[in-house]
């Protein structure tokens, strides 16, 4: 293998929703030869980042310290992350709010977010909701115009609307959330990382405490609402008509989907496909969703 050979494989690869066994193997064999043969921080964080969306966060943390003792810059966000959310099986703050920190100081607003959430709870330094608010309200306006889908503008759209929720201003709370859902499904078009699909169900869940869907006017991420109790909806992509239905069994609700069966709302959300491609990718070409 060459360095051009090894950047072809993951230029083909990589932004696959989906990957077979093989495909899968020969990407994480280009990147271990790119980080061998060039020492990039990038080649070690693309690496790490695999393994973190597959779940395999021993050697997504193994990939990213890596990249951390070699200088990269973003990395400590995906080690406060780690730590923060105790992804290897132990949880420590204290190290979260350091990496969250020095990813921040870095100028990453994702980290900014992250710092200030261990405010508001209190984990790894004193509790202080002020300075929550505060750091909330001044990166609101850092991502008011952004239409980059990697930008935190849901994360930090959401965290304002519960406040603005708290306080008791619910016109601009639904405002705030229903912008959101809309920059969460065109991120989700692009990658169906399944920490961004907790992101679009907990917005969902908060947004409809406040109005009710509009059963004429569904689309694919208002599921993670209507399908909590039994109900079919039937929808269409490429003129084909599709229906998911959700089924009482057993004391919980599970999840058809043509032949194939779901555990819930988020394991078909995460897992169900059409010609091979998974729903949040196919977002905008879905429609006409309406109950059966």
């Amino acid at each position: 293998m060459t360095i051009k050979e090894a950047e072809k494989i993951y230029r083909d690869y990589y932004n696959k929703s989906i990957l077979s066994p093989d495909e899968e193997f020969m990407l994480i064999e280009a990147l271990e030869y790119l980080i061998e043969e060039t020492k990039q921080t990038g080649w070690m964080v693309q690496l790490g980042g695999h393994y973190y969306g597959e779940k395999q966060f021993d050697l997504a943390l193994k990939y990213y310290e890596m990249a951390d003792a070699y200088g990269d810059e973003w990395v400590a966000e995906g080690l406060g992350y780690i730590w923060y959310y105790g992804r290897t099986g132990e949880r420590d703050y204290e190290k979260a709010f350091k990496y969250y920190s020095k990813a921040a100081k870095n100028g990453y607003l994702k980290s900014k977010i992250k710092v200030a959430d261990m405010y508001k709870n209190g984990y790894g330094v004193e509790r202080n909701f002020d300075m929550y608010k505060k750091i909330i309200e001044e990166s609101y306006y850092l991502v008011e115009d952004s239409a980059f889908p990697g930008d935190p503008k849901s994360e930090i759209y959401t965290r304002l609307a519960r406040i603005r929720k708290d306080e008791g201003n619910t016109e601009e709370a639904i405002r705030l959330y229903l912008d959101a859902k809309v920059f969460q499904a065109r991120r989700l078009s692009y990658n169906t990382f399944f920490g961004d699909l907790n992101i679009m169900k907990w917005l969902i869940e908060d947004l409809y405490t406040m109005i009710e869907p509009d059963m004429t006017d569904l689309n694919l991420y208002d599921l993670y609402h209507v399908l909590k109790k039994p109900i079919k909806i039937a929808f269409v992509y490429e003129g084909d008509e599709y229906v998911v239905e959700s089924v009482e069994e057993n004391g919980r609700v599970v999840i058809k989907f043509g032949e194939k069966w779901f555990e819930d709302i988020d394991d078909f959300l995460k897992k169900a496909t059409i010609d091979g491609e998974k729903l949040p990718t196919l977002y905008y070409s879905l429609y006409a969703f309406r109950v059966v």
